[in-house]
């Protein structure tokens, strides 16, 4: 791994991370996961069998912990306290698995997450020795202060989850990239290819997603082009793109010593 994300001291050597939620069945999850290359997935505690239930399909059967790390997330909670609870539970179900997905949610009909309850419930999460990556609004301002408490990854939303909508504000990520010490990943909001790939060229170390993949017409088929866009976008971030030239040209091939001149 010539280029690896690090993470909480960890390397991946796949900047793509993947839900397991909204497939058809854990079949498709796991064959969709292993198109994308994901090594990092993530799981929504208060939706999906971790043992919970012992007589329903467990996904510990379908993604073992030896080949993925987990992410354990805090989807459908309105408050700091209930996220706290919510991978506190997951911690105990996992057998002390400290890294989780952090988001406190603002309101049922966007997702837009709440950062005053966010940033609550981080400085709790650290406190209590987890290391959190944490779901975010595109604020810089809020970025930095969830850094600033200990969050081992920001994640700014690039549109509403589920939306498809793309990247609607990269000035913004641009800012969040160009101050953080830690990975910026962007999460929620990706549709298609090319959004991964506009977020890895705007230099983000990462990106999430679960409903680009699992409601496309052919998650694998899809989970593979997303594998594919990420590593093409963080490949086109580090070549560094030529500089653009408005009302000027540059022909691409040689001016001298053309034929008949």
């Amino acid at each position: 791994m010539n280029d690896p994300l690090v993470i909480a001291g960890r390397e991946y050597s796949s900047r793509l991370l993947v839900g397991t939620g909204k497939y058809k069945d854990f079949d498709e999850t796991r064959r969709a996961i292993d198109a994308s290359g994901a090594q990092i997935v993530t799981v929504a505690v208060r939706r999906v069998n971790l043992g919970q239930n012992a007589n329903e399909p467990n996904l510990l059967d379908a993604l073992p912990m030896k080949d993925f790390t987990y992410l354990p997330n805090t989807a459908g909670c309105y408050s700091a306290d209930d996220a706290v609870r919510t991978l506190r539970l997951a911690r105990e179900l996992l057998d002390g698995h400290d890294l989780v997905k952090l988001e406190v949610l603002g309101d049922a009909t966007t997702l837009f997450p709440n950062m005053p309850e966010t940033l609550k419930a981080a400085e709790t999460l650290v406190r209590d020795g987890f290391k959190v990556m944490v779901y975010c609004s595109d604020d810089p301002i809020q970025a930095k202060m969830l850094e600033e408490i200990g969050c081992v990854a920001v994640m700014p939303l690039a549109s509403l989850i589920g939306s498809g909508m793309g990247i609607l504000n990269p000035w913004n990520l641009k800012l969040i990239i160009e101050q953080s010490k830690v990975p910026v990943i962007v999460d929620a909001g990706v549709g298609t290819a090319s959004d991964a790939a506009i977020a890895m060229e705007l230099g983000c170390d990462g990106v999430l997603m679960n409903t680009a993949i699992a409601k496309a017409n052919d998650p694998v088929l899809m989970a593979g082009a997303m594998k594919k866009a990420v590593e093409a976008g963080r490949e086109a971030f580090r070549a560094g793109r030529m500089p653009r030239k408005l009302y000027s040209a540059t022909p691409s091939s040689p001016t001298s010593g053309l034929i008949g001149s």
